[in-house]
């Protein structure tokens, strides 16, 4: 039972990284990781939503009608990034008006929406709510990295205090969309290397795998029965 739940907690930092494997949230996190206390406050937030919405959402995964269940998850994760963003608003209004707009935009957030319905829907309440702790450490993760490296090359600094100063000018097309694009290409290259094995040889899946498989059998075929036809 523990190595299960590893095994779920693990997934989500590097083998099913929400942002750097199964691509989604990238628009906050371009948006964000200006700074890595942005990152930081990011991932904090939409954990705290990704593992309540999956606990509540696990316990009422019988109880919700099948044809409401999408809105019935909205108003849940709705619930608990408006507790967030209360709390964040009351205790670190800075924090607040960096996130802008991106914080009560947690609610469509397409890393939470996609555990609710892909996971939470269908298993018991501790698994769901270890998955939803090891996707938002894996999110929190990918965000602290790009906010890092960006604030680093783009400011001289890592969390406010200067790093580079004196010795290295601040290249500001990092803080700058085109830098977050740059590094984002750069980690999703270094977490699909590390996820598929270096040195590890692509899978030949071969034609049975290809949806088109059997009419291009059929091709085949009457190409062939052409072919007899014709005496070549």
């Amino acid at each position: 039972m523990a190595k299960s739940l590893f095994q779920e907690f693990s997934k989500g930092i590097i083998k099913e990284n929400p942002v750097l494997r199964l691509m989604l949230g990238t628009c906050a996190t371009l948006a964000v990781t200006t700074a890595a206390s942005n990152a930081i406050g990011m991932g904090a937030a939409t954990t705290f939503v990704l593992v309540c919405s999956n606990a509540v959402i696990s316990a009422l995964r019988k109880v919700i009608p099948d044809k409401v269940r999408i809105p019935a998850y909205i108003t849940v994760i709705a619930a608990f990034v408006t507790i967030v963003q209360l709390l964040i608003q009351a205790y670190s209004p800075a924090l607040d008006k960096s996130l802008g707009i991106f914080l009560p935009l947690i609610v469509v957030n397409c890393i939470i929406l996609g555990r609710a319905e892909m996971y939470a829907n269908k298993n018991k309440v501790l698994p769901s709510i270890v998955d939803g702790l090891g996707m938002g450490v894996g999110f929190t993760v990918a965000l602290l990295m790009m906010g890092i490296i960006r604030e680093l090359l783009g400011a001289g600094t890592v969390f406010g205090i200067p790093i580079t100063a004196g010795f290295m000018p601040p290249i500001i097309i990092f803080i700058l969309p085109p830098g977050g694009f740059f590094v984002f290409g750069m980690l999703i290259a270094l977490a699909n290397r590390i996820s598929e094995g270096k040195g590890q040889k692509p899978a030949e899946l071969g034609c049975a795998s290809c949806p088109l498989a059997a009419s291009c059998t059929k091709l085949m075929a009457q190409e062939k029965d052409c072919n007899r036809k014709e005496g070549k």
